[in-house]
């Protein structure tokens, strides 16, 4: 089966960066960076086709950058999130699915593979 192994994270001051990793072992249609604070919804962070067609949530505002890389056998999704806010305090899971279908339009229940989590905490 296919698996993502996330990595990054941690505890931050307010204004601080964070990297996210996320390896895939395959080559997922779509992959994303999807986040759930306490109480509340999981929601999309930004996603990212073959084509590297990237979408972001509104909330972003142009703080975080997603990337992917490729080698023969993986894709490795990196979310790398500046001017972090106690708001981004949340576990962030990577996402990925291999239907060919647009990705930008996708919710958490149209990806099929999830991580495990990473928690990412911002103080104020």
């Amino acid at each position: 089966g296919v698996r993502l192994v996330e990595s990054g994270g941690g505890s931050v001051q307010a204004g601080g960066s964070l990297t996210l990793s996320c390896t895939s072992s395959a080559h997922p249609y779509c992959m994303a960076w999807f986040r759930q604070a306490p109480g509340k919804r999981r929601e999309k962070v930004a996603d990212i086709d073959r084509s590297a067609t990237r979408t972001y949530g509104y909330f972003v505002d142009g703080r975080f950058t997603l990337s992917k890389a490729d080698t023969k056998t993986e894709s490795t999704l990196t979310l790398q999130m500046t001017n972090l806010k106690a708001d981004d305090t949340a576990v962030y899971y990577c996402a990925a699915d291999f239907r060919d279908f647009q990705c930008s339009s996708r919710g958490r229940d149209d990806y099929n593979y999830w991580g495990q989590g990473t928690q990412v905490t911002v103080s104020s």
